[in-house]
């Protein structure tokens, strides 16, 4: 099917083989989703903050759960759709979303420690998990900034 595709393609642009390379390379540096380490750890964090999270009492469930639990799943989230953008600067916006909702999420475990519904051993786990993302994070705007990875 790929083929056929970029045989019509080439047939399309009067057998333009610069148009079609252009789009064969566009193809191959698209953002592999998986291999994003970033992304990994982000999807690493959201489960611990579910599984952190399931320990808080019910009355809860509307208000520290539910939005601890909607930043965490954010963060992955706001990186998957910045990979799946078509250009670097669209990626950067994204991935600057999801160091917001880092914060957020920061925010709202500490709380939730000071309410004692975490112990500090955890939130600080928790806590290092996000600070590891916002570095990562950081650098990899950086990269896309500075134009070290092509979209």
């Amino acid at each position: 099917m790929r083929c056929e595709i970029l045989d019509m393609r080439l047939k399309w642009n009067n057998g333009s083989v610069s148009n079609l390379t252009s789009n064969i390379s566009n193809l191959t540096t698209m953002h592999n989703l998986k291999e994003l380490k970033i992304w990994n750890k982000a999807i690493d964090l959201a489960v611990n903050v579910y599984k952190a999270t399931s320990t808080f009492p019910s009355d809860e469930r509307f208000g520290l759960i539910s939005q601890s639990r909607r930043a965490a799943v954010s963060i992955p989230s706001n990186i998957a759709e910045g990979a799946g953008r078509n250009s670097n600067k669209e990626f950067g916006h994204f991935l600057g979303i999801a160091n917001g909702s880092s914060y957020e999420l920061q925010t709202q475990l500490i709380i939730s420690n000071r309410l004692s519904l975490l112990d500090a051993d955890l939130t600080n786990e928790l806590v290092d998990q996000i600070t590891e993302l916002k570095k990562m994070n950081y650098a990899f705007q950086q990269t896309l900034k500075n134009g070290l990875i092509e979209k």
